[in-house]
This record gives C-alpha cells, structure tokens and sequence, in this order.
C-alpha cells in the first residue's frame, strides 16, 4: 500500500520557513559561507563550545534561557547562556587544574542532568575531547570503550560508579581521574568530588587555539562482532550541526526545542546539545525516561516549538488509544523530527491525524556526525522516504563490483547509499583502527552499509542495512518494507523481519510481531497476517513464518536488532550486545 503524499502550504505555516526553496537553498549553499557566519575564537580558529555558548553569553542572548532542566521529582533548574559559560568555564578549569590536556579524553557515564552538559562543553573549551556513555550500560561495554577510548577523565555519579566502574579501575591503568557529580567528598586522590572542584574553580576561562580539525568528539557504534567502533569527529563538525539546525530542524530564535535523545548518543549530543545551543534557542532537557502522559504534559506545558524524537517513541504514542489534541493542548508544537531508524510511513500519517503535523524523517549516522537527508518544514513528504539531501551533500545510489562503484543513475534501483566525502561533520578515524576506516572510502565515496533507492523527484527510500537484506526465491526482500506492511493492520504495534535459511528458496521471510493490547496472537491472526501482507506485498516478498513475541529486542537508542532476532531464530552467536536494550 502507497501512501498519498503530504503536501505542504507555506501560506499555511505559521513561521516562514529556513528553507522555503529547496533547489535555491543547494544552489546558493557554501560551507564557507555557514563557516562566516560563526564568530569564530578571538585569535582565529574554532572551537564549539564557544559558538554554542560563549558568543551568546558575551552578546545579546546572554540573558536568554538556554537550557531548561526538568527533574524527575518535578523540579525545573532553568539556565541562561551566561550561566552555561560560567559552569563550563569552571570545568575547564576542573581540567586544567587536573593537567588534563589538548586532545585527551573525557568521559562521561551519566543520566540527563545539568553536570552532563557542563562537562560536554567544559571539555571542548579546554580541546580536550568529549565522550559520552549512556549510563544504563553495564560494566563490559563501560571497560571496552573507557580502554579503547584511552580515558584520563570520568565524569559520572556515586551509584553508577560503584555499580559500574569501582570494579574495573585495575583494568583501567590510563584512567586517572573519576569525578562524582553527587560527592560532597572527595573518595581518594584518584575519586574526586565534582562540586568541591567547580566550586574552587573560577569562571574566567580564556580557550586556548583550537584548529577546526583538532579531535573533538569520540562515539562509540556497535557491529555485528568485535568491540565497538569510535567515530573521531573534529570541530568543524559545528558547521554541519549549525546548518542541519537551520535547514531541517527549521530552529527560530524564540524557539523551545526538545530533543528527547539521551546524550549518550550521537543524536542527544549532535542535537540534544550543540545544534539548539549554536542557534541560541531554549533547548529543553527531561531527566525522565519515556511516559507518554509526561510527554504529553510537556509538550503542552513547556509549549515546546520543535520536537525530536524517535520511532520506538512515536510507535509506544501510536499504541495508546485516544485522541491526544483531545485531551492536551498541543497548539504550540510546529514541526516534529524522527531519527533513529526508518520512520514506517503510518507513522507519519498517524502524527498528521493524531498530532495535526506529519512528523519528518531523516537519515544519518554516528559516522556522519549529522544529518545528511532529511524531509524539510516548506518540502511535501512522501511518507516512508527519507527525503532529499540536505544542502552540500551529494548523496548517490551505487553499485559496488570487482572495478570499483558504479553510480545508479536509473531511478527506483535499488543499491548502497553512498555520500561524496568533504562534509564538515564527517568523521575523521575509528580511533586505532585505520584500515577498518580506510575501507569505508571507495573511489571517491563513502559508503554508508545503508541500501536505498532513489526516485525520480530526488526523494530517497530505505530498504534496508546491506547485511539485513533477504535472498528469497532470486528476490531482493528489505525488512523494512515487510515490516511497515504488517504495521498497517489494526492488530499489529510492532514488527522485526529476518530471512531464514530455507533449501528451496534460499530464505524464507520471517516475521515477529508485537501485538496491540485487547489483541491475541494467535492461529487465527497468523493467518489474517500473513494474508493481509500477501495482498500488499504479493506472495514472494510477503513473510511465509509469523512468530509472536512480548517485545522486540532494540538498541538502547530504538533501533530493532534484526541480526539478533536471526541469532536466536538460528540458535548462533548473539554478537556484541553492549548496545541491547534492558540486557
């Protein structure tokens, strides 16, 4: 089933948008022209901390709230740019106290609170380079990045530390300071209390030169086998993070964003801290984890402009019956974004219906820094497309074979998505790891994992991870399509889609499926499933095997873990699973 597309009235917007003329915008569109409009460090240079915070605190935003922290117990601890500058000022100063220097690493493994963010940019005023963790991790993927990462500094709490880290420090000899943002004491020389190191520390603090390649940021991303994966990005990456806020996110500067990614990955840094910071909008922070009354409540009480969240997120929404315009006011919300993974296209016919605004893909990845491709505020959505470009980004559908990359031309092909290298937030290194990078860059393009097509109006569609693909009966079969499928019956919250080996037809497509409540998985509903995909998909593609499940296992960041569904299915090794959600 197609859905129509969601056409767009800029008449009808209540804010002309950033990007009113596609086209124009990627004409006009020069790197160094974004790069002009940062201030830049007094001597020269750039550092983003200090287009995020300081050249806000130092001009007329300085009274301006930047950063709204809501506690879990309903406390509100609101924050203005010049209070950012102030507390990131003292943790750099934290760290040059602690000799810690240029391009060392800071860790830090906490929950979303106020310490969190004055750590992120206190580190990269002293060019140090920032690492955040999500703090639900458990103790090995903790050692594995802290000894892959060459970690000098931890920033984390009481609890996590003697759940999580206390065990590993023999582990650990390159570690040499944890920093505990709830101690009033210091433990020992090595376990020292954060509020007795900020409240010595002034909040004078003069950036030292920062070149826009100096290392930055360090994100771990999980494979299928090994240990995780450290994406090296620079401070140049603020252009991307600048220009992505702009274009797609569409920020204005009286703006209330809310970006509902935890920090401990890329997206809660990328845009849950530097792109509303660099616009010098209120960017709201909620310690609490997903309820969707809260939610709501926030939404309509904080009367948030710009909302970005993610498909596990929006499909938990979709779940709950009711009518949410009903019973919250949520008049002041303008556009929302989604990232993560595929935004199955109900999903953003549901937010037109429920919501009244469809809700915007887009696709990038941890190695890209930022947003690459996206559905824009003033652009018509074709619901279950990524969108276009964004401006000064050439993205190409290609073909990889023993003479290099071919690039698709054709439209509707499917191939791998592949981006012209140059762009200001792409990462620089895997951190001691170059040949594993150098095999990410093939004649001139990198080249995503990620296959795709691309249709005659320039919008591109994801059709899978290039290892997730199914070979059924000589078919190419996309997970994804299956399982945005099976999500259009009324009985269906969630689906997870592998191909099973199977000796006549290569694989056979299997689906597991999470049914709505006041729905029972069961013979009868196999049978409606699988015939209710046969008429949308037709019999090679639709899924051949249902199995119903309680819950799907996902990423801690929402992604489905197709590769762990098919370990499990197959009785093999389950692979990495530091990223598994509530293992």
């Amino acid at each position: 089933m197609s859905f129509d597309p969601i056409c767009k009235d800029l008449q009808a917007l209540r804010v002309t948008p950033n990007l009113a003329d596609y086209n124009q915008a990627r004409a006009a569109h020069s790197w160094d022209a974004i790069r002009a409009e940062l201030q830049g460090l007094p001597g020269g240079g750039l550092n983003i901390a200090h287009e995020a915070v300081d050249r806000h605190a130092r001009g007329t935003r300085a009274a301006h709230l930047a950063l709204r922290w809501l506690g879990k117990d309903g406390s509100v601890h609101d924050l203005t740019y010049a209070d950012m500058a102030d507390h990131s000022a003292r943790f750099a100063n934290v760290l040059r106290t602690l000799g810690v220097g240029k391009g060392e690493r800071v860790f830090a493994l906490m929950s979303r609170v106020p310490e969190l963010y004055f750590a992120a940019l206190g580190t990269l005023k002293n060019v140090s380079v920032f690492c955040p963790l999500f703090s639900q991790f458990g103790p090995e993927p903790v050692w594995q990045r802290l000894s892959r990462g060459d970690a000098k500094v931890l920033v984390t709490t009481k609890a996590l530390y003697e759940k999580k880290v206390a065990s590993l420090r023999e582990r650990l000899p390159s570690l040499q300071f944890i920093l505990l943002a709830d101690a009033e004491d210091d433990l020992d020389g090595c376990v020292r209390s954060w509020p007795k190191l900020m409240a010595a520390a002034s909040t004078q603090f003069e950036i030292p030169p920062t070149s826009p390649e100096d290392m930055a940021l360090l994100h771990f991303t999980s494979g299928t086998t090994g240990m995780p994966k450290g994406a090296v990005h620079v401070h140049q990456a603020a252009l991307t993070h600048f220009a992505t806020g702009r274009y797609v996110l569409d920020l204005h500067p009286e703006d209330i964003f809310w970006c509902t990614a935890d920090p401990g990955w890329v997206t809660g840094t990328s845009y849950g801290i530097f792109a509303p910071l660099l616009h010098g909008v209120t960017n709201l922070v909620d310690e609490a984890d997903f309820d969707a009354e809260r939610w709501y409540c926030l939404l309509q009480d904080q009367k948030v402009t710009v909302w970005y969240t993610a498909p596990t997120a929006i499909r938990r929404l979709m779940r709950i019956p009711g009518e949410p315009r009903q019973q919250f006011d949520l008049g002041a919300l303008r556009l929302i974004h989604s990232v993560g993974e595929p935004l199955n296209p109900e999903a953003v016919v549901w937010g037109q219906c429920a919501l009244g605004l469809p809700i915007h893909d887009n696709w990038w990845q941890t190695e890209t820094g930022g947003i690459m491709i996206a559905n824009y505020a003033a652009m018509d959505i074709r619901p279950g497309s990524m969108g276009k470009p964004l401006p000064g980004i050439e993205a190409a559908i290609v073909k990889k074979g023993d003479a290099g990359v071919e690039v698709i031309t054709e439209c509707d092909v499917e191939g791998e998505l592949a981006l012209k290298p140059g762009w200001p937030s792409m990462f620089r290194a895997y951190l001691h790891d170059e040949a594993r990078y150098a095999k990410c860059f093939v004649d001139g393009w990198y080249l995503s994992g990620d296959l795709a097509k691309r249709d005659a109006d320039g919008y591109f569609w994801f059709v899978g991870r290039a290892d997730d693909i199914i070979k059924t009966s000589g078919h190419m079969v996309g997970p994804f399509e299956v399982e945005s499928a099976l999500m259009e019956h009324p009985s269906v919250a969630e689906s997870g889609v592998i191909g099973k080996p199977d000796p006549l037809i290569g694989q056979l497509v299997k689906a597991f499926v999470v049914v709505k409540a006041g729905h029972e998985g069961n013979d009868a509903l196999r049978m409606d499933l699988i015939g209710f995909a046969r008429k949308r998909l037709g019999p090679a593609v639709a899924p051949k095997e249902i199995a119903f499940v309680e819950s799907l296992p996902k990423t801690r960041s929402g992604k489905i873990m197709r590769r762990l569904l098919k370990a499990r299915e197959l009785g093999l090794p389950e692979g990495d699973l530091s990223t598994l959600e509530n293992d």
